[in-house]
């Protein structure tokens, strides 16, 4: 990891949290994400499971915890399994946890090597009832990767099939949601590194550079400033490929007169920034992409100070669409009439604007919680309107990160979004 040692507070804070909602005998297991293979005798770069670095901080595969907070020997109620190392392992892969820095990152007391794990669980077994285990419950994505936890699952009907098996993620997802302090730090981190990436943007484009070339600046200020890398794939989009929502080839030219919209973000001890900002390659917006930023921007302003306390997403979403709906009309898209009598089946803002405007954010980019979620304090969401019009080579997105409360926090409003700011910033670089 490049990021400084964590304070162990904010994890021994996250397991007091979902231990209250564990109930009597029983004992919740979090398993470590897998190594997944790359091909020959490589492994894709490891990313921890963000359910287990929330109550641990422990940032290493071949990881296990185990919360059993009603057993009677209270060494057992928090265990950590970890890797044993040795010289081959110290030579080939280079340094593991000990398990004095495992208590130091976690705050946990019993550490125990992996290979401690079937005897000691069985032992925590035979006391309780109940076992918790974290599965992936994200209704939008199923992979066929197996993962470690869902392997568990064979193990316990074969070998436990008394027991009763409950469901984790439900209660983590709803811990998740609302950040710690701590939590808020982090990805404010993220959004800072995020923001300077940017900058450094400003100071490369220009037509004739290629998309591929601004990742890399992108990619630079990211490792430079002790991020992981990107929290996605990064969409870098110029001219008619910006009006693909989901482009990553980030393989074209960027020419005089187009826009290039990027869709970027650090990830920063393992939270997530989301960014998006769109600039003219050539400096200067022309009027007809300067009035489209403006509608984008307006509509953007209003739809943060709508991320309070006791709303939805959903709710958020259609507002949305009536501004854009207006927004649409002044800049000649369809008429009023054409609204008035459009299909209701196919609305015509979604001819323009086909995405929504909020989703949450934190250890993941699409991070825990969904569009009927009512909004608390300390929730952390996108916002992020956008306008394509593909006729005319022009797409639009402007994105923040906000915390909700009764007066929304943007934890990007420091990175520029003013025309006359990039403009400015654009010429500024140039001169030098």
């Amino acid at each position: 990891m490049k990021y400084p040692q964590l304070n162990s507070s904010l994890f021994e804070k996250n397991r007091k949290k979902l231990v209250k909602y564990l109930q009597s005998n029983s004992v919740a297991v979090i398993h470590s994400n897998n190594q997944m293979p790359r091909n020959g005798d490589q492994f894709f770069p490891f990313r921890q499971c963000s359910d287990l670095f929330y109550l641990t901080g422990i940032d290493q595969e071949k990881t296990i915890l185990t919360l059993c907070p009603n057993h009677p020997n209270k060494d057992l109620r928090e265990i950590l399994f970890i890797i044993e190392s040795n010289e081959k392992i110290a030579i080939w892969e280079g340094h593991k946890y000990t398990k004095e820095e495992a208590l130091i990152t976690s705050g946990i007391k019993t550490i125990k090597y992996i290979k401690e794990f079937e005897s000691t669980f069985r032992e925590l077994a035979i006391k309780v009832e109940n076992v918790y285990l974290n599965l992936n419950e994200n209704p939008k994505f199923k992979t066929e990767v197996e993962s470690l936890d869902e392997q568990f699952v064979k193990t316990l009907w074969n070998e436990y099939p008394a027991h009763e098996i409950k469901r984790l993620a439900p209660i983590l997802k709803n811990l998740r949601m609302k950040k710690e302090q701590g939590e808020i730090d982090l990805m404010k981190d993220a959004c800072n590194i995020t923001g300077r990436a940017f900058q450094r943007v400003l100071k490369f484009v220009k037509p004739g550079v290629t998309e591929y070339q601004i990742e890399a600046e992108i990619t630079h200020q990211f490792l430079w400033d002790k991020a992981t890398g990107h929290a996605y794939e990064p969409i870098i989009a110029s001219g008619k490929n910006a009006c693909v929502l989901h482009y990553i080839k980030n393989n074209m030219v960027c020419k005089d007169g187009d826009l290039l919209l990027m869709d970027f973000g650090a990830e920063y001890a393992n939270y997530a920034a989301d960014c998006t900002r769109t600039i003219p390659v050539s400096g200067k917006f022309t009027f007809r992409q300067k009035e489209c930023y403006e509608a984008v921007l307006r509509v953007m302003k209003k739809t943060i100070t709508w991320l309070t306390p006791g709303t939805t997403i959903n709710r958020i979403n259609e507002r949305v669409e009536k501004l854009f709906q207006e927004e649409h009309i002044k800049l000649g898209l369809y008429t009023q009439k054409d609204l008035d009598n459009q299909d209701p089946e196919k609305p015509l803002v979604r001819i323009y604007y086909p995405h929504g405007t909020c989703h949450f954010i934190g250890l993941d980019v699409h991070d825990v919680g969904d569009r009927t979620t009512i909004l608390e304090d300390g929730m952390i969401l996108t916002c992020e309107p956008g306008l394509y019009i593909p006729e005319e080579e022009i797409g639009i997105r402007i994105e923040n990160n906000i915390m909700v409360s009764l007066k929304p926090i943007d934890l990007m409003k420091d990175i520029p979004r003013e025309i006359d700011e990039i403009e400015q910033l654009i010429a500024n670089n140039n001169d030098k």
